[in-house]
């Protein structure tokens, strides 16, 4: 089906076992293996032909950190070796791992460019939040006229407000104000810095 035959084929199939490490489950049942599992089999199936396009839809939705960190360095080694990517994703580290995003609300084109252009395109500072109720901190932070957006990811709370000078100040004197006892730093990130600690940081052409 990919065209490959023979000497050829056994050839590609060793190397594409060896590089996703399925070689010691190449007796096994498909549907024995793990997500993470499943995904670098499926990988190695849509690369077996060495194609110069491959079209990724949501790859790493049911698999687990470790298995997403790895499937994507295999990303990685295939975009610098000259494969083009188009990958759908709802992980916001994921999308900031590629050259430039298209970003989809309800079918239609929202926003397009690079991420950093995207960060820079909103209209006020991103903030992190870190306290020990972030629930409670959440819902009183969604009633502040100045408070455009706010996320929880893990612990932490991720804000976007309209303030562009002194965020920091303005809004640190506010939560004091209210009772809240939280720390709030810049982020020039869209991504999850815990998350992104365990992915790698270098930015190839996908």
């Amino acid at each position: 089906m990919q065209g490959l035959r023979g000497a050829k084929k056994r050839e590609r199939i060793a190397e594409l076992e060896s590089r996703y490490r399925l070689g010691e489950l190449a007796e096994r049942l498909t549907g024995k293996l793990s997500g993470g599992q499943r995904q670098r089999l499926a990988l190695a199936c849509a690369v077996l032909h060495e194609p110069e396009l491959l079209l990724l839809d949501e790859p790493t939705s049911s698999v687990d950190p470790e298995s997403r960190r790895d499937f994507w360095d295999a990303l990685f080694d295939l975009a610098e070796a000259g494969a083009t990517m188009l990958v759908s994703t709802h992980y916001m580290d994921e999308a900031e791992r590629c050259h430039r995003l298209a970003i989809m609300d309800r079918g239609k084109l929202v926003a397009d460019g690079a991420p950093v252009e995207l960060m820079d395109a909103l209209p006020g500072t991103t903030l992190l939040i870190e306290t020990a109720q972030p629930r409670v901190l959440q819902q009183w932070l969604r009633d502040q006229e100045d408070v455009l957006g706010v996320a929880q990811i893990g612990a932490k709370l991720r804000v976007l407000t309209k303030h562009r000078d002194d965020a920091i100040n303005t809004l640190s004197a506010r939560l004091k104000s209210a009772g809240h006892d939280a720390r709030i730093s810049n982020t020039s990130s869209i991504i999850d810095d815990e998350n992104s600690a365990a992915l790698p940081m270098k930015l190839p052409r996908i």
